[in-house]
């Protein structure tokens, strides 16, 4: 009889614990996720999780804390839990009254990690009835994470490079100028003028063009003689002349004797008043601005002289100063350099590099079309040039491109320390470590980056990163790049998002793959499988990337038979 009782006892009391257990349990219906799929924005993945307890669910003495928490192989996180009790609990929680129910909301953010793509979200509880641990097992309430967003790290590993240009020009345009300068009311060319530093100089050059036709091409040679702007317009208009005439007899006899041919043109200015003018601008004369603006003021050639003659105090200066320098004969030589041609520069660079400039290179690089040929000329250039950035910065783009982030990083690091204002360094980090995630340290270089086409696309990149859809297509609007298209997409504009996949004159396999997400959103099987072969097909780990990827998870079938 005492064991009958005992038993009976003992069978109650796992009846209740059962019956505790059973009642707090809860269906997968009792919470909804919003969204329904989870997905990447601006590096966080948001949830928003309504959940309801049932009337007459909750316990009077139950206390129950809900945490939402995100599982993926080897890792897991956690939301914002909440907690809440009984009604005859005594503390400071959420309070359920059994009869009534209650509906609640959390709303958190998971940092992303690419881990994430292959996750499930689950919601856990830890409860507890009259002091008591109670089971309530965990509910499974949404699949992995879209991490389209995410593909802004290979757009950016694919995106435009900020070269530095070689500065090399093959035809100089330059000109070498002499004066003839002549006595007040004189035209005649004077001995000490033919034997002046300036005109030994220019003689020297008209030596050189005679003698050296394979580096220097003339133009042409001008003659443009003056006459300062005091005295009247009938002499000054003869005196202009007969200088220019007397110029133009002198330098014929000069070309002669050096056995130099060139164009010949020549002109004169009666009165030179806009030399005048400038003479005056740069002069330290004490009344300069009341000269300007009679300038100003007046156009009649003889109004203007005689108002500034009228300058008792300052005409003696401009006497002095400013009028000699206006009588003479300029001489321009317009010449452009020949440097070296395409053949000329590649056979010096494989016989004696040492003896190319700098820039002639750099520009030697451009010759050749393997990368790995290039990357030579470039790291010759390094050494002979240690000092020029540029070099660096070119072997650390070779380097990125070819995904050697740590090669990259030396030489870009090299360049920043040659030149630390080279918007093309800045640009260049910027794309290096948007590929690698991280994008803060991309901002601080891209605000360094300047107004260059490559510094927007980075730019744009880091705009997708930051969840900044808009702004990203605002900024790469009409770039016909890989990171624009995937602002289109995240925007769901998949109209322009595929005229810009088109208009990829080099498609990569993320060019492919980008499409192949369109062609899943769109309900376009065929397409799916077309594109997602042909981004294989350019990298074999697309596949892997693929079967993992929620945009594709309807296509799962197709996905294993590529």
């Amino acid at each position: 009889m005492i064991k009958t009782f005992r038993f009976a006892i003992l069978s109650a009391g796992l009846l209740l614990i059962a019956s505790c257990k059973a009642n707090m349990t809860l269906s997968d219906d009792a919470f909804t996720v919003t969204p329904q799929v989870l997905e990447e924005i601006g590096g966080q993945v948001p949830v928003t999780i309504n959940g309801i307890f049932p009337e007459k669910y909750f316990q009077k003495k139950a206390v129950v804390t809900v945490t939402p928490v995100l599982k993926w192989q080897d890792g897991s996180a956690k939301g914002n839990a909440m907690t809440f009790q009984g009604e005859k609990i005594v503390d400071n929680n959420i309070v359920v009254k059994k009869k009534e129910g209650y509906a609640f909301n959390i709303k958190f953010s998971f940092p992303y990690q690419p881990e994430m793509a292959k996750s499930e979200l689950f919601m856990t509880f830890d409860a507890t009835v009259k002091g008591k641990a109670v089971e309530i097992p965990a509910i499974k309430i949404a699949d992995g994470v879209i991490s389209t967003e995410d593909l802004y790290r290979s757009t950016s590993a694919n995106a435009n490079s900020a070269v530095s240009e070689d500065a090399y020009q093959r035809i100089i345009k330059e000109a070498q100028e002499a004066n003839i300068m002549f006595a007040i009311q004189q035209s005649n060319v004077r001995a000490d003028q033919k034997k002046s530093d300036d005109m030994k100089t220019f003689k020297e050059y008209i030596n050189l063009f005679a003698n050296d036709t394979k580096n220097y091409n003339v133009d042409n040679l001008e003659v443009s003689a003056y006459a300062s702007p005091d005295g009247g317009i009938t002499l000054n208009e003869r005196l202009a002349g007969q200088r220019e005439k007397n110029a133009m007899q002198y330098i014929k006899k000069e070309m002669k004797s050096s056995k130099f041919n060139t164009q010949l043109d020549s002109k004169y200015t009666a009165e030179d008043w806009d030399g005048f003018q400038k003479l005056v601008e740069k002069s330290n004369l004490q009344d300069k601005d009341l000269i300007l603006r009679v300038l100003s003021m007046y156009t009649d050639p003889e109004r203007r002289e005689q108002e500034i003659k009228n300058l008792s105090s300052v005409y003696a200066e401009l006497a002095d100063e400013i009028l000699p320098q206006l009588r003479r004969a300029r001489l321009t030589l317009n010449y452009q350099i020949i440097g070296r041609s395409d053949e000329e520069i590649l056979e010096t660079y494989k016989s004696d590099p040492r003896s190319l400039s700098c820039n002639e290179l750099l520009y030697a690089a451009t010759l050749f079309d393997r990368t790995g040929d290039k990357a030579k000329v470039y790291t010759a250039t390094s050494q002979i040039y240690p000092n020029d950035y540029r070099a660096f910065n070119d072997l650390g783009i070779i380097a990125f491109e070819a995904g050697d982030y740590e090669t990259a990083h030396q030489m870009y690091h090299k360049a920043l320390a040659l030149n630390a204002n080279a918007p093309e360094i800045h640009t260049n980090l910027s794309n290096m470590l948007l590929a690698q995630g991280k994008v803060a340290e991309a901002q601080n270089h891209l605000s360094k980056g300047g107004d260059s086409k490559e510094n927007k696309e980075a730019l744009g990149a880091s705009y997708i990163a930051l969840g900044q859809y808009a702004r990203a297509i605002e900024t790469l609007k009409g770039s016909n790049t890989e990171s624009e298209a995937l602002a289109y997409v995240l925007n769901k504009d998949y109209t322009n998002a595929t005229k810009v996949l088109n208009a990829i004159g080099e498609p990569t396999a993320n060019t492919y793959y980008l499409k192949a997400i369109i062609a899943a959103r769109t309900n376009d099987a065929g397409s799916v499988k077309d594109n997602l072969k042909k981004s294989i097909a350019a990298d074999a780990s697309m596949k892997a990337k693929a079967a993992t990827d929620l945009e594709f998870a309807k296509y799962q079938d197709t996905i294993d038979t590529l």
